[in-house]
């Protein structure tokens, strides 16, 4: 559904006029109101709605695309599309942290533990409906990969981040992708996870996923733990 810009957007009064756009329709994704996917109105348009000069307006675009709000297609169809990328922003400096620093494999995963095993007791009291179906989405896409003779890894990364939004805190979502980051990148180096390895994984987690949607706390726990473990073995093992 397509939003009514009218009543959305109200002519910008003080500061530097292409903050203040750049502001509001920052507002408008963090509350949901444009979500990932929509088309933002021509920069005619909006400068007309804002009540600002179009530079203004672009200049206010080029911020968000900078930032990930937004992403500029080209063509007739084309301009500022909402684009959910923050989040993949955010990881390009906190991976090179981890290498500029020389963190630790070892310190990053028991980090990881902790926090994961802080997101679980989230997910447990927040977890909806919706969120399962993510979840099981996740192992679908993950399984289908496996069927193909390939390994699942990425889904199985994924996974993860899934369960970080069930936790319905976004704090969470930014810590989780960050750390998930430097698995990805690990993986994309020097990890080779066999199709044996993926397999028992996906079961871990569809475990996980059932001890969820019951509210079965204690069994959670101890199949997260499981899984964090099993992932340890994993990449220590081929970081040798």
């Amino acid at each position: 559904m397509v939003p009514d810009y009218t009543t959305l957007i109200e002519p910008v009064k003080n500061r530097r006029t292409f903050e203040e756009v750049s502001d509001k329709l920052k507002e408008l994704v963090f509350n949901g109101t444009l979500k990932p996917g929509q088309q933002l109105p021509s920069e005619q348009a909006l400068a007309r709605l804002f009540a600002v000069g179009r530079q203004s307006v672009r200049e206010a675009l080029r911020i968000l695309e900078l930032s990930g709000f937004i992403k500029t297609r080209a063509g007739t169809r084309g301009g500022a599309v909402i684009e959910g990328t923050m989040l993949s922003k955010m990881t390009g400096p906190f991976l090179d942290t981890f290498k500029f620093h020389k963190v630790s494999l070892e310190d990053c995963i028991n980090a990881r533990k902790a926090i994961e095993m802080s997101v679980l007791e989230f997910v447990i009291r927040s977890a909806d409906d919706t969120d399962i179906e993510n979840l099981r989405e996740n192992l679908v896409r993950a399984k289908s990969r496996l069927a193909s003779g390939n390994s699942a890894y990425e889904e199985n990364i994924d996974f993860h981040r899934v369960l970080a939004r069930a936790s319905k805190n976004y704090t969470f979502c930014i810590v989780m992708e960050s750390i998930m980051a430097v698995f990805a990148d690990f993986k994309s180096r020097a990890l080779d996870v066999r199709t044996e390895q993926s397999k028992k994984i996906i079961e871990g987690h569809e475990a996980l996923v059932n001890a969820i949607a019951a509210k079965k706390k204690k069994l959670a726990i101890e199949l997260l733990e499981k899984d964090l473990a099993n992932a340890k073995m994993i990449v220590l093992v081929n970081s040798e």
